[in-house]
């Protein structure tokens, strides 16, 4: 799992503190690089899938079939490929 301060990433590279750009994705000033940020199974570790309705996030893991409180969730900041970028 990558370091994390509350809802501020460090750069899984260099450690800096990253930007954030948009929702769900991060900016290295230090390294050049982006990330999007991957929810994370507390249980299992796997990815897991963002519910979103109504203003209202929540999580889903298919590997345990159940939902995730946001509060357990745990992140890891994944590289964005530069022709991924919005």
């Amino acid at each position: 799992m990558e370091k994390e301060s509350g809802m501020t990433f460090l750069c899984p590279r260099c450690q800096h503190e990253m930007r954030e750009r948009s929702d769900e994705r991060f900016r290295c000033a230090e390294c050049q690089q982006d990330y999007r940020r991957e929810p994370l199974c507390p249980d299992c570790g796997q990815p897991l899938q963002v519910l979103k309705a109504c203003g209202a996030v929540d999580y889903f893991c298919p590997q345990e079939k159940a939902l995730v409180s946001k509060k357990r969730v745990t992140f890891r900041c994944q590289p964005v490929l530069p022709d991924a970028l919005p």
